[in-house]
C-alpha cells in the first residue's frame, strides 16, 4: 500500500539539524535520561480523594448497592455534559454500547464511524450485529467532517459515534446539524475530552448521547467506570432495560463513585494547565520544522488555537514523517523517547485493514491510515507541570531523538 502524503495548513519555520555528536547525549545512547525518575505516575496523590475514600467507608457506602455517591456522580455527569439525565455503568467501552442499545441501533442496521478511532468502539457496534461504516479524519481535528459523515450516510444509518481523541476536537456543531437533518441519532464519544470546550459548547453536550470513561488512565479516574448523558428520558430507560439482568449487569460501585466528585471539581483548573502547557509544546515544535521542505521529523497536530475550543489533553498528538520513517522506526522512536522517562506511545491501529465482512469503508481513509502508521502520542500527566522547562526539554528530547533517527533511516 503506497504512503498516503500530508495535507496542511501548519507553517513551519526551518531547524537546522544538530550536530551527530550531540546525538551521544541521548538515552538511546547510552547518554542521560532527561527524567531519571521517569514521568509522573497517576493519579496524583490527592487528599481530598483519601478523605472522600475515609467517608465512604465511615458511612458504609463503600459496600452498599446504593448509597449516595452513584447519585452524586450522575449529578455531575449532568452538570458537566448539560444533559438532563445521566446513568454511571462499568466502563467507558460499555458505555458506547449502552448507547447504541439506547438509539435503538439493531441487526442491520449501520452506524457512522471514524477510521480511526478506539477499538472499543467498533467492537461495539459489532455488538449490536450492527455495520460500521468507516469514514476518513481531518489531521486538524483527529475526526470526521460533516461532509466526510454525510457520504457515509444511507437508509440503513441509525446512528453516527464521533469522537474527541487525543487532543483533537470533532466540529461537533456542523456534525450535530447534520444529524439532526437527517434524523439520525448522534453518540458524542467524550472519555478522553471531559471538559473540554468544543464549538463554544462543553463536550458531551452536542450528541443525543454523550459517553464518558473513568478508566486508570483517564483525566477523571475511579479505576474503571463509565457513564452515558442524554436529554432524552426513553434512551436512559432503554439503556437501564438492557443492563437489567436482575440486577445492574454493568455497575459502578459506591466505592469507586466516591472518589469521583472532588476530581470534577479541579477538572477545569487542571484542564487549564493541561491547556497552557501544551501551548507550549506546540510552539516549540512547530517552530523546528519547515513544511515546505522534507527536513522535518515529527510534527504537532495540535490546532487548539481559539476560546471557542479548548482541548481536555488526555493525550497529546503528533505525526512523524511519512517518508522519513517505518514501522519500525516509529517504534523505535517510541523506545528511544520512552528510555528519557517520557510517557510517549503510538497511536491507535485504526480500522484500515479490516474486512468488507465486518465494515464498509468510505473512500481510502488515507489520514487514517497515516495517523495508524505515523501517529504518536504523549500522555497527559506531566501537561500538569508548573515546571515549564519541563515542558522545553520534552520538546528537545523529542526533537533530537526523532531527528536522530530520520537521519539514520535516510
Amino acid at each position: 500500500m503506497n504512503k498516503p502524503t500530508v495535507n496542511s495548513e501548519h507553517n513551519f519555520e526551518r531547524h537546522s539539524e544538530r550536530h551527530s555528536e550531540q546525538d551521544a547525549e541521548l538515552a538511546m545512547n547510552d547518554g542521560p535520561a532527561a527524567f531519571p525518575d521517569g514521568p509522573p505516575g497517576w493519579p496524583l496523590p490527592n487528599e481530598e480523594i483519601l478523605a472522600s475514600l475515609n467517608a465512604a467507608y465511615a458511612s458504609g457506602d463503600w459496600g452498599k448497592y446504593h448509597g449516595e455517591g452513584i447519585a452524586k456522580v450522575e449529578r455531575c455527569v449532568q452538570k458537566l455534559t448539560q444533559q438532563e439525565h445521566a446513568r454511571l455503568c462499568s466502563s467507558g467501552t460499555i458505555a458506547v454500547e449502552l448507547a447504541l442499545r439506547a438509539a435503538q441501533v439493531e441487526p442491520g442496521d449501520e452506524v457512522i464511524l471514524a477510521g480511526y478511532d478506539f477499538p472499543g468502539n467498533f467492537r461495539s457496534i459489532e455488538a449490536c450485529k450492527a455495520l460500521p461504516v468507516l469514514v476518513d479524519v481531518e489531521l486538524d481535528t483527529l475526526a470526521p467532517s460533516a461532509a466526510m459523515i454525510q457520504s457515509a450516510i444511507t437508509p440503513q444509518t441509525k446512528a453516527i459515534l464521533v469522537s474527541h481523541l487525543h487532543g483533537g476536537l470533532a466540529a461537533m456543531e456542523q456534525v450535530a446539524g447534520l444529524a439532526k437533518e437527517n434524523r439520525i441519532m448522534l453518540i458524542e464519544d467524550a472519555c478522553q475530552a471531559p471538559g473540554a470546550i468544543v464549538d463554544g459548547q462543553p463536550a458531551g453536550s452536542w450528541g443525543d448521547i454523550c459517553v464518558l470513561s473513568f478508566g486508570g488512565s483517564k483525566l477523571l479516574t475511579a479505576g474503571r467506570g463509565g457513564a452515558i448523558a442524554t436529554n432524552h428520558a426513553g434512551c436512559i430507560q432503554r439503556a437501564k432495560i438492557f443492563a437489567d439482568r436482575g440486577n445492574d449487569a454493568f455497575p459502578m460501585s459506591e466505592l469507586q463513585a466516591a472518589v469521583l466528585p472532588c476530581q470534577f471539581e479541579s477538572l477545569a483548573k487542571q484542564n487549564a494547565q493541561r491547556q497552557k502547557n501544551a501551548a507550549l509544546l506546540t510552539a516549540a515544535l512547530s517552530t523546528a520544522f519547515s513544511n515546505e521542505q522534507n527536513s522535518w521529523a515529527i510534527r504537532p497536530l495540535d490546532r487548539a488555537d481559539s476560546s471557542s475550543n479548548l482541548p481536555g489533553y488526555y493525550k497529546y498528538s503528533m505525526l512523524l514523517h511519512p517518508e522519513r520513517f517505518d514501522a519500525g522506526a516509529r517504534a523505535e522512536c517510541v523506545n528511544a523517547i520512552r528510555a528519557e522517562g517520557i510517557a510517549f506511545d503510538a497511536g491507535f491501529r485504526g480500522f484500515v485493514r479490516r474486512g468488507s465482512r465486518r465494515c464498509r469503508k468510505i473512500g481510502d481513509l488515507a489520514n487514517a491510515q497515516l495517523l495508524s502508521e505515523f501517529g504518536v502520542i504523549l500522555h497527559h500527566p506531566i501537561l500538569l507541570t508548573e515546571n515549564e522547562s519541563s515542558i522545553a526539554i520534552i520538546a528537545d528530547r523529542i526533537l533530537r531523538v526523532t531527528n536522530a533517527i530520520a537521519r539514520q533511516a535516510s
